[in-house]
């Protein structure tokens, strides 16, 4: 599983100009099912990026966890992040999960973030979306479940 984390002051999420999800304070998880991934990854996924200290403490470094801060988070799909772009010009995206696969394991990384206490609002799987962010730092963290 892929996950691109960015610390955000305030995101949402659109489809055909209606807003499917919104936070303050948190992060945008850009998040991609790959082939072989199952719901054992997606809990570990979601385990990480809950625990990760990317929030400032009282002197400023990044000392803190979601959790710590009460954060919120934006759980977005995006299978291209599991684009391969080393032949051609053309990304190629046959390492992503299967499309129902792929939706149940992002559905499962979100349950498993709000199970460990985040409030996480979500897109539409397989939907075209307007993702609008504020980047807070901006801190941007790839997680690839396979390093």
């Amino acid at each position: 599983m892929r996950v691109l984390l960015q610390r955000v002051s305030k995101a949402s999420v659109s489809v055909e100009g209606a807003v499917l999800g919104e936070i303050s304070q948190g992060f945008l998880a850009l998040v991609c099912a790959m082939e072989g991934d199952t719901p054992e990854t997606a809990a570990a996924m979601a385990a990480k990026c809950s625990k990760l200290r990317i929030f400032a403490d009282e002197a400023g470094k990044m000392n803190r966890s979601i959790l710590d801060i009460g954060g919120a988070a934006l759980v977005v799909s995006q299978f291209t992040l599991s684009a391969d772009t080393r032949r051609g010009n053309r990304p190629g995206f046959s390492a992503a999960a299967a499309p129902a696969q792929g939706e149940a394991l992002y559905e499962s990384f979100a349950r498993e973030l709000s199970l460990l206490g985040l409030p996480v609002a979500t897109g539409r799987f397989g939907a075209d979306m307007a993702v609008s962010l504020i980047n807070d730092g901006p801190v941007t963290i790839w997680l690839d479940s396979e390093s």
